[in-house]
């Protein structure tokens, strides 16, 4: 009987480093899946904000290339330079409207005069209306990012904020916000409703938490 007794307890503390050992490789295997995961997540945050700031200096560097596009068309300067001609050709081909200015948030972006998806990701675009210098609605849609780029922070402007637009002639025309609202992705109500006898200004972009669209309304007042 005591043989048999001593038989079995020498089977379980022999059984024990095994049972042992196999908890240490699973918690190594979970580890090493942990630290794969992180890195991954990691990595990826990492070409997120990557990209972002490709696109930030795209954009600068498009606003660069306007201002010495507008700096050099006037017809009382003169083009001395092959790198002032490639920079007004680069910049021409961009089909550029204007620039966008708001104040109080620190946003000075160029504008697109027409959208895609493409531009939408280097720079704001305007998507309906023509001139300031005109009566109607002007449209401008930029990406929300939720961070400091583009149209991410109009959502805290308030009544009576100002915007300044700046169109290819480098004339300045100064809007007031008046009203901000939300609307369904499919409502183009703010686009096609407004007084034909006013100028005014929409600024459309996502809100990321219900996929509405966050919009921007701004009268604009004469300059003194």
């Amino acid at each position: 009987m005591n043989q048999i007794l001593s038989t079995k307890s020498d089977v379980h503390f022999r059984d024990c480093p095994r049972k042992g050992q196999k908890r240490k490789n699973w918690f190594r295997f979970q580890f090493s899946v942990s630290i794969f995961i992180v890195l991954f997540l990691v990595c990826g945050a990492a070409f997120y904000f990557y990209r972002l700031g490709q696109k930030e200096d795209f954009s600068d560097r498009l606003l660069a290339n306007y201002n010495i596009y507008r700096l050099y068309s006037n017809p009382e300067q003169s083009a001395t330079t092959e790198q002032i001609d490639e920079e007004r050709q680069e910049s021409s081909n961009n089909d550029l409207f204007g620039i966008i200015e708001i104040p109080k948030i620190g946003l000075y972006y160029p504008v697109f005069s027409h959208l895609s998806e493409e531009l939408l990701k280097v720079s704001p675009c305007k998507f309906y209306g023509s001139s300031p210098k005109e009566n109607g609605n002007i449209c401008i849609a930029g990406h929300n990012y939720d961070n400091t780029l583009f149209f991410s922070k109009i959502s805290s402007l308030s009544p009576n904020d100002t915007i300044l637009l700046y169109d290819k002639e480098g004339a300045k025309y100064l809007y007031f916000v008046y009203e901000k609202y939300e609307v369904s992705a499919s409502d183009l109500s703010p686009v096609l409703n407004y007084n034909p006898n006013e100028k005014t200004l929409t600024l459309v972009t996502c809100n990321n938490f219900n996929n509405n669209r966050i919009i921007l309304k701004a009268k604009q007042k004469k300059l003194l």
